[in-house]
């Protein structure tokens, strides 16, 4: 398959949801098409089209869920994204996430779509998680990602060491077929510094809201704080995501706004605006990929306090550009979260070592830079 080698090569990107590709993917599928690719989105539209197609790439809408259980809607769907394959017949794919790995990586395989890339944001639940449901999955996961992994012309991006390793050292992924990417980038023009805002310091947790994302030890450390007289607001700044195995449910976030504990703010679009009005970003994860929100937050010129867990440790060093925990420990989060909202003055030590970090390291246009070099590399060029 393929398209004649006097065109333009055929890129196909392969996300489950249109606002995820926006916020993670968008930059690099316009610099794509800057570099003379031929692009297009294959993903479940809801309310982000419009910025898709205005940049110049085109956009079919697949319908699918990301947590889906239903074999019989399951098995629709793979021919849904088999039919794209055959219809649009890509020269390379970049498929992002468990489920479009998996279903795109088939499809690339049956269509004979000549280079593939899959992109694994983290292991995250299925790694954290010791529950049966999870240890089952991940068995089921790792089992597909063994067969499908391995082509050639394909590489695997990860987007920090520790998956790196674990992958390999399982035998799920060759070591010669992944590449380290640290993460889809920040955009350090957008999210500069400003001074902290005055008055009651605000703490925000920007994130889905589920359990292996430490909102329940958040919770429990910013009760704990109010409880000792500390001067502080607490505040959710996402969604709860009910199809999660780990999601938290809306009557807990009710009952924890309806205490005080909390302020829940729900998603919000802008995030430069959310990392202006708040004095720390806190984050404590059970295991991440890399996650985006510490960018942006050490970009914004933020403290960061997080986990020294896979993902977040990569961001923040203890010390330098924040303050880490271990995971799972209400208690630890609280005496450091207590400790910065005391110092002002190390705030701001953290926080210039954060911009300066974000800058030289995790700069979108390195990202970007390293992704396109992976095509490349597939595609022979």
């Amino acid at each position: 398959m393929g398209s004649d080698v006097s065109s333009a090569p055929r890129l196909l990107y392969l996300v489950t949801e249109d606002w995820y590709f926006c916020s993670h993917r968008l930059p690099l599928g316009i610099a794509a098409r800057q570099r003379g690719y031929d692009v297009t989105v294959a993903t479940r539209v809801q309310q982000h089209a419009e910025p898709i197609r205005a940049a110049g790439l085109k956009l079919v809408p697949l319908q699918w869920s990301r947590h889906g259980h239903n074999l019989v809607r399951e098995l629709g769907t793979l021919r849904e994204v088999l039919r794209i394959y055959r219809q649009e017949r890509p020269d390379i794919v970049h498929h992002v996430a468990i489920k479009p790995v998996l279903y795109g990586s088939i499809a690339a395989r049956m269509t004979g779509t000549p280079a593939v890339v899959n992109a694994i944001a983290g292991l995250g639940y299925l790694e954290s998680s010791s529950d049966l449901r999870a240890r089952l999955l991940r068995a089921v996961v790792e089992t597909g990602y063994g067969m499908l992994l391995n082509r050639p012309n394909s590489r695997l991006i990860v987007q920090n060491p520790d998956d790196l390793s674990a992958l390999v050292k399982r035998g799920v992924v060759d070591a010669d077929r992944v590449a380290l990417i640290r993460g889809s980038g920040v955009d350090v023009a957008r999210y500069r510094p400003v001074p902290e805002p005055e008055g009651t310091p605000l703490v925000v947790l920007p994130a889905r809201l589920l359990r292996d994302k430490g909102v329940v030890e958040y919770v429990e450390a910013a009760r704990k704080l109010r409880a000792e007289g500390v001067a502080a607001r607490f505040a959710l700044v996402g969604e709860p995501d009910a199809k999660h195995p780990a999601a938290i449910s809306r009557a807990d976030l009710d009952r924890w706004q309806a205490e005080g504990v909390v302020e829940g703010w729900g998603w919000r679009e802008n995030m430069v605006d959310v990392f202006q009005c708040c004095n720390i970003v806190c984050l404590p994860s059970y295991r991440e990929g890399l996650p985006k929100a510490l960018l942006e937050a050490a970009a914004s010129g933020r403290a960061i306090v997080t986990c020294d867990v896979p993902g977040c440790r990569e961001v923040v060093r203890d010390g330098d550009n924040g303050l880490l925990v271990p995971p799972r420990d209400s208690a630890s989060l609280a005496i450091a979260l207590k400790r910065l909202l005391a110092d002002r003055e190390l705030r701001r030590r953290l926080a210039r070592r954060g911009r300066e970090r974000a800058v030289e390291e995790f700069s979108i246009d390195r990202v970007i830079a390293d992704t396109l070099n992976v095509y490349q590399e597939c595609l022979g060029r």
